[in-house]
């Protein structure tokens, strides 16, 4: 569940709930940089996406820094946003069907109807919003009872959690050259907030598995115990936390990092003098860094470049998060054994119905979807 049901607020609004964020270059258009943002845990079929909401990407310029800092690249300026809207899904939107609306960083608007495949295209942009097979992959009961029971649970054979649900996509893929000024390094985060005069950011998602596996568990963290920290950490602007709640996010942080480097028994990322995790930076910077200018990686490409700047190394790969990327052996080898033993394999390698290399790149929805749990915990 990367970031399905990440805090009271996502429980209490489902249809603002961002389950997942993707960004890589497409793998059909060099040149092309496609960003994926999934909603709504367990939509169905016939799901339309809010008008409620601003559905929002920032995009912002990122430059090296050296190795020693913690923070692995500094934010720049200018930052890239992408809004899209939707008309009143319950208007019945004629025979056309819901419309959507995206404005792209320059101010130009590109229309669209939901649900055509062929999505809307204009000035840079290419845009698709509609129900899709959700294409995440983790064994979820496996990676929650490992934190109930403090031993790692995942088999050989694991399983995805309510394999064939679906989620409401929202697909834009942008011309690098005209849209983001030869940018060739950025930090993509991605939004949902309150339509209106006042916007308020109700959920962001960089990295997946953020909130679920390192800030949700309350147990280990010796400052915090009692308090529920993710609706907190979705309301900051990833690219710059304010002061208010750094201290408890990196109390959070710490312990939690600190519980899964001892699921092996061995201790690869010792803490300062401090107490503070060399992770927990690079987990604050809650951001995909993607390089533009390399091509599109199937495999592997996740946290590539956060850990090659690390290492003082030339990065190899783009970066970013593609869809059928299972990254969550990666998230767990980093956290467990910092890559120095075996693979962490949460026993799930691939989606049942991978996505595919053309636009809009997700596979359709799931017809006849698994019925949600009761209780979404």
């Amino acid at each position: 569940m990367s970031d399905h049901i990440s805090g009271p607020r996502a429980l209490a609004d489902p249809i603002a709930d961002i389950t997942d964020v993707y960004a890589f270059p497409s793998p059909e258009r060099p040149g092309q940089l496609v960003l994926v943002m999934n909603t709504l845990p367990f939509a169905p079929p016939s799901a339309l996406l809010s008008d409620g909401l601003v559905y929002r990407f920032r995009l912002r310029p990122l430059a090296p820094r050296a190795a020693t800092d913690p923070t692995p690249f500094a934010v720049g300026e200018p930052e890239f946003v992408f809004d899209c809207v939707f008309s009143d899904p319950s208007a019945g939107n004629g025979a056309h069907g819901q419309e959507g609306t995206l404005t792209t960083p320059a101010g130009d608007v590109v229309s669209f109807r939901v649900n055509d495949e062929a999505g809307g295209s204009g000035h840079g942009v290419r845009v698709f919003a509609g129900p899709r097979w959700d294409p995440f992959i983790m064994d979820a009961p496996a990676a929650l009872k490992t934190i109930a029971t403090g031993e790692l649970a995942f088999s050989e054979s694991g399983a995805i959690y309510m394999d064939g649900k679906n989620v409401l996509s929202l697909v834009i893929e942008i011309e690098c050259a005209q849209v983001l000024a030869g940018v060739q390094l950025v930090g993509v985060v991605a939004e949902t907030l309150t339509r209106g005069r006042f916007n308020v950011r109700i959920e962001r998602v960089g990295r997946p598995e953020v909130k679920n596996m390192l800030l949700a568990p309350k147990q280990f963290d010796p400052v915090n115990r009692d308090l529920e920290i993710r609706d907190l950490y979705n309301m900051e602007d990833a690219f710059q936390l304010a002061g208010g709640y750094q201290g408890a996010y990196r109390a959070r942080l710490d312990a939690n990092l600190a519980f899964w480097d001892g699921l092996d028994g061995k201790t690869d990322w010792p803490a300062d003098g401090n107490g503070a995790h060399p992770l927990t930076e690079l987990v604050l910077a809650d951001y995909l860094v993607v390089d533009v200018g390399k091509p599109y990686v199937e495999q592997g490409s996740f946290l590539e470049l956060e850990r090659a700047a690390a290492e003082d190394r030339p990065h190899q790969t783009c970066g970013g998060r593609s869809l059928n990327d299972d990254v969550m052996d990666r998230f767990f080898t980093l956290f467990v054994n910092a890559g120095n033993g075996p693979t962490i394999r949460d026993g799930v390698d691939h989606a049942t119905r991978p996505a595919d290399g053309t636009f809009p790149y997700l596979a359709p929805a799931n017809t006849d979807p698994p019925e949600p749990p009761e209780h979404h915990h």
